[in-house]
């Protein structure tokens, strides 16, 4: 994989990524605003640039302001997010205890601090890390033996960009943002990757496969694309 970077007309910096895998043009914005193209390998640098170019209202739509994590909030599948304020405390602090993220701040800050935000924020990524390392191996390894797939390995990590990914070697990582996502969407993805396991591409061959263990499975696509990788979308 090959990227360089570039700073469109009005000043705003994006990445454009080439990948042999890559099929199509295709322009993302991750959870922390930043703009990135993935190309086909033997497309120009200067077509990606042109292509975010054509799209500034969409990536403007999508650096929105961010949302601020709010009393209640559910996170993932069995946690909800929860401040409490404290005379006694001197700065913000978490714990996660029986399903509930407790964030704790002193009488001089808001929850919508920023200090305060970012520290849920970090312990609901903590909170869905946990869920997704019980939930998601076994789940796994069900799909893999139900339809037949064979891995290597499973792991769980924070992806800014994608869901899950298979290496040549039959390894697949999991986004743990997938807890955020219902149910039918992570059996999708994680079966997207088993197929990887036979197809590293996303050639006529892949889909054919897919759609043959997940029906519907563009429609599935269509759906997911609605969604980000983040804490709250």
């Amino acid at each position: 994989m090959a990227v360089k970077k570039f700073v469109l007309k009005d000043g705003l910096a994006i990445a454009v990524y080439k990948r042999h895998s890559s099929r199509s043009i295709r322009l993302s914005v991750t959870a922390k605003g930043e703009v990135k193209v993935s190309l086909p390998f033997w497309v120009p640098y200067k077509t990606g640039v042109a292509f975010a170019e054509s799209r500034q209202a969409w990536i403007a739509a999508q650096r929105q302001a961010p949302i601020v994590l709010a009393e209640g909030q559910i996170i993932g599948k069995s946690h909800s997010l929860h401040f409490r304020v404290s005379i006694k405390a001197t700065k913000p602090s978490s714990r996660l205890k029986a399903g509930q993220i407790i964030i704790t701040h002193p009488l001089s800050l808001l929850y919508a601090d920023k200090s305060v935000q970012a520290l849920a924020e970090k312990a609901a990524i903590r909170a869905l890390r946990h869920e997704a390392a019980v939930v998601l191996p076994p789940r796994l390894q069900q799909l893999a033996t139900e339809h037949g797939f064979s891995y290597t390995a499973v792991s769980i990590k924070q992806l800014t960009g994608r869901w899950g990914s298979c290496d040549q070697h039959g390894r697949i990582a999991l986004n743990l943002f997938l807890m955020q996502l219902p149910w039918e969407l992570i059996d999708y993805v994680l079966l997207h990757e088993l197929v990887h396991t036979k197809h590293m591409n996303h050639g006529e061959d892949f889909w054919a496969a897919l759609e043959a263990v997940v029906p519907g499975a563009k429609k599935l696509r269509t759906a997911i694309r609605k969604h980000k990788p983040v804490v709250v979308s």
